[in-house]
């Protein structure tokens, strides 16, 4: 299946599952993440201010901030990179391009991804072999990772089924480490994506 029709029939999954449910999820999402030492640890934590059907990170931030870590979120940028700025609280964020909430803090630079101790990422899906991420297809995320040491713990949130065997690969896509889910939180990438 192409990355065009995947992406349509994920997201058509997603507008299936009753609110309740999604919100049930992002719940389990949090604490299986919350209870890992290695996000407990994590001073500089990059990741994102979910939108419509995404598993719900508003939470997650939130208690990420509480427990004492400096979240970055991104800001989208002309071009579709990633600027990235602090969070400080859910006062401290305003609609940006596409109306997703963007943090009105100081601007970072596309480089302040490369000092995050833990980088939590959207996806509409991820290969269990390869850790190759489905995004919406802006190429921002694939950026992002591009620019992210490679032992950092890199983790995309997805729902239920969306942890698929494989997904097509481009020479650009970059590989997660982890797919949080409501089930629990699966390592992935044993194999690299074909060149």
């Amino acid at each position: 299946m192409d990355k065009v029709k995947l992406r349509s029939t994920i997201a058509a999954a997603r507008a299936a599952i009753p609110e309740e449910d999604r919100h049930a999820a992002s719940v389990e999402i949090r604490e299986s993440l919350l209870d890992r030492p290695w996000v407990q640890m994590a001073g500089l934590v990059a990741c994102y201010w979910s939108a419509g059907t995404e598993p719900a990170t508003h939470g997650l931030v939130f208690a990420l901030w509480k427990h004492g870590a400096t979240v970055i979120l991104p800001v989208l940028r002309p071009d579709d990179d990633l600027d990235w700025a602090v969070y400080d609280g859910p006062d401290t964020l305003a609609p940006g391009r596409f109306g997703i909430m963007e943090p009105v803090d100081t601007r970072r630079g596309v480089d302040a991804i490369r000092t995050a101790a833990l980088v939590i990422v959207p996806a509409l899906a991820v290969g269990r072999s390869t850790g190759v991420r489905l995004g919406r297809g802006g190429g921002s995320y694939d950026r992002t990772l591009a620019r992210v040491g490679p032992n950092v713990p890199t983790v995309a949130l997805l729902h239920e089924g969306e942890l698929l065997d494989d997904i097509p690969a481009e020479p650009h896509d970059r590989p997660v480490r982890y797919a949080a889910l409501p089930s629990g939180i699966v390592q992935v990438g044993t194999r690299r994506p074909a060149e």
